[in-house]
């Protein structure tokens, strides 16, 4: 951003002195460049042809003043009160830059084609040529936010669901947190506009006795039913019961521990398992082995995974994540405290193993409604 001291003259001869800042330029659809102007009159009035030492001297004053305010005004822009550290680096794209988050990302299918989505989302929202960091405000922020909220989906009258809004919308601000690290802006408003709320989605799971029915079923894919009941019990999602080396797998006080990175959070995990957990991985192979050879994400295996909990007579919706679903609720239900179960799933934050608890909670409820009616007569107070 530039800014510079100018006058314009009134018709009374005066002379007006105001600011004007150049807040870079933009290119419309067809390729011509839009120049940002903004003006700040500063209510200071020079005589255009001073006739005595008096108003000669009143015109310095006010030209001192005016220069005064002009250094403030840079001093200002150059601490990043306007919001851009570097006016060059404000003409950024914003399209072209949140592209360049989500190409990041491409190593993770799941993170990737959420960023990719959101990047849509927002090429619907704002021209995705023309639009900079310079026109990223508070009030586009909340522009778009009620984009997601309240926009029907493309030649449909349903709108996105509020998970999905909450996911995009918390892509968008994770663009916005990346800007302000690579001091694109100093000023980041997504910070002052709340988020959006996403639902709690219904967590399916299996009990005590349905794990006990598929464990006796036969599966079309042996290392798929070993690696689903080892997650059971061990609470480890896919992505690290997949990954899992034999070289990660260690004897350790007359046990056994696993040592692994988890793959979403890249933290350090030590996790001790049970012998049960531990004849679920099979005969040993060589440290650089995955311990379940042969395990795949496919939608043909997910479609296994579900016939084989059918012939079990489970009617569930189950994916492989309910055994981590599975594992945590099955450990509040034997009495096992929250903090611990968090720390046993690896999660960093202790509300989100806390959304166990409403499942909890609900069991207790069945529990008590299992009491038969006791046929009461002759009852007198």
């Amino acid at each position: 951003m530039i800014v510079k001291l100018l006058t314009r003259k009134l018709k009374d001869g005066r002379e007006s002195l105001y600011l004007e800042y150049y807040k870079g330029y933009s290119k419309t659809k067809s390729g011509k460049i839009k120049h940002k102007r903004e003006k700040e009159n500063l209510q200071l009035y020079l005589f255009g042809n001073p006739k005595n030492a008096k108003e000669r001297q009143l015109n310095r004053e006010t030209n001192d003043l005016a220069n005064k305010i002009f250094i403030k005004r840079q001093a200002e822009i150059n601490d990043g009160k306007y919001g851009f550290n570097n006016d060059s680096k404000a003409n950024i794209n914003l399209i072209d830059y949140f592209t360049e988050l989500t190409d990041k990302r491409k190593a993770s299918k799941g993170n990737y084609g959420n960023w990719d989505a959101c990047k849509k989302q927002l090429i619907k929202y704002c021209d995705p040529d023309t639009t900079t960091f310079k026109d990223v405000d508070e009030k586009f922020v909340k522009g778009f936010k009620e984009f997601l909220l309240n926009k029907p989906l493309i030649m449909e009258t349903r709108k996105l669901s509020l998970n999905s809004a909450h996911s995009y919308f918390n892509k968008f601000k994770a663009c916005m947190n990346q800007a302000f690290d690579d001091r694109i802006i100093s000023d980041n408003p997504s910070k002052r506009v709340k988020g959006i709320t996403a639902e709690d989605p219904e967590r399916e799971y299996l009990t005590l006795e349905e794990i006990q029915k598929i464990a006796k079923i036969e599966c079309r894919y042996e290392v798929l039913k070993r690696a689903f009941l080892f997650s059971c019990i061990t609470g480890l999602r896919w992505s690290d019961v997949n990954k899992l080396l034999w070289s990660e797998v260690q004897k350790f006080n007359g046990g056994c521990r696993i040592t692994f990175t988890q793959k979403k959070t890249k933290g350090l995990e030590y996790l001790d398992i049970s012998q049960q957990a531990r004849d679920f991985m099979g005969e040993e192979g060589k440290p650089g082995e995955r311990v379940f050879k042969g395990l795949r994400y496919s939608s043909y295996m997910n479609l296994e995974l579900q016939k084989w909990c059918m012939k079990a007579g489970i009617t569930k919706n189950i994916t492989f994540h309910s055994a981590r679903h599975t594992f945590a609720t099955l450990q509040l239900t034997l009495g096992t405290d929250i903090y611990t179960v968090s720390k046993l799933l690896g999660n960093k934050n202790l509300k989100t193993t806390q959304i166990y608890t409403k499942i909890i909670d609900q069991k207790k409820i069945e529990a008590i409604e299992k009491i038969p009616m006791i046929n009461i007569e002759n009852l007198s107070g």
